[in-house]
């Protein structure tokens, strides 16, 4: 009797060991930081935060900027993790030339792959400027993974986009805008004339704080010029690569997770178009960045990272 007793303990211990070990192979050992392979090459990536909590993940702007300009983030890290990662051709990732690699639907699935290298079963996507309408793109194809979405300073149509970067345009002095529309019409935008130009505008509606000097390096040294050019054009205000007609603004209503708008009071996504999208979703909330341009976390992180906290407490 005692010898059936023990077999049985022996075969409880066994099967209660196997379980165990199958569980932990299941949930593989992500390191915190690290490259992963896509297709076209290999996207960096690091992980602040050790919590349980549905983790946040970052897609920066550009297309062809980097997750340098979000670093404020990681301040969020304390309450759950915040996963940092460079779009191909961009930031610490592999740099690219081919362009058939520079596609809205190639980098849908690039965001999938992190996604399933992290072993994320879910994630709360933070997108910013162009990584708003990536962030949208992929909610529309994959949207069991998102428990909610960040659309801070939202790109979601060119043609809404270049409106309203006119009407910013037509603010600056006469002289200013005769510099602007002459270099575009000619297309001379290597012209230092025009680069001033286009300076005078981003200190006003794009980053309205200036950086250090040493931060600016970096992010100059991260920024992926050619993809940006590719797919965007040589300058905020100037679209004329792949993203000309895009347009998504009518998928919006089809976004059924908490969503939170944020844009800049003096942001190149205008307040008043911003309010626009945030009425597509009864249920989403809108705040307004003060003092702020195009770049919130650099102008006023304080109450830019309070708006993203204060959402974020939805998901504990």
């Amino acid at each position: 009797m005692n010898n059936i007793s023990y077999s049985k303990i022996l075969l409880l211990f066994g099967g209660i060991f196997l379980i165990t070990l199958f569980s932990c192979e299941d949930k593989k050992e992500v390191p915190k930081e690290g490259f992963i392979e896509v297709k076209g090459g290999k996207v960096w990536y690091r992980i602040n935060g050790n919590s349980d909590k549905t983790p946040v993940l970052i897609l920066h702007g550009g297309p062809g900027s980097s997750s340098f300009g979000q670093e404020p983030l990681k301040k969020l890290s304390k309450d759950r993790p915040i996963i940092f990662y460079d779009q191909l051709g961009s930031g610490r990732s592999d740099r690219i030339t081919d362009t058939s690699l520079m596609k809205v639907e190639r980098y849908v699935e690039e965001v999938e792959q992190v996604r399933k290298e992290l072993d994320l079963e879910k994630i709360i996507l933070y997108g910013q400027s162009w990584g708003t309408a990536l962030s949208l793109e992929y909610y529309l194809n994959y949207p069991q993974y998102v428990d909610g979405i960040i659309f801070s300073s939202p790109y979601f149509s060119t043609k809404r986009w270049i409106k309203d970067a006119n009407s910013l345009v037509e603010t600056l002095p006469d002289s200013i805008q005769n510099i602007i529309r002459t270099n575009e019409k000619n297309k001379t935008f290597s012209n230092q004339e025009y680069k001033e130009a286009v300076n005078l505008f981003y200190s006003k509606f794009l980053r309205r704080k200036e950086r250090a000097v040493a931060v600016k390096d970096t992010a100059s040294k991260y920024f992926g010029t050619n993809v940006y050019e590719y797919m965007w054009g040589p300058s905020e205000f100037t679209a004329n690569g792949t993203l000309l007609n895009y347009d998504r603004i009518d998928k919006l209503p089809e976004v059924e997770v908490p969503v939170l708008f944020i844009t800049g009071e003096y942001d190149e996504a205008k307040p008043a178009t911003v309010k626009y999208y945030q009425s597509l979703l009864p249920e989403s909330k809108y705040v307004e960045i003060e003092n702020s341009g195009h770049a919130t976390l650099n102008d006023n992180p304080e109450q830019a990272l309070k708006a993203i906290s204060r959402f974020l407490k939805k998901f504990e």
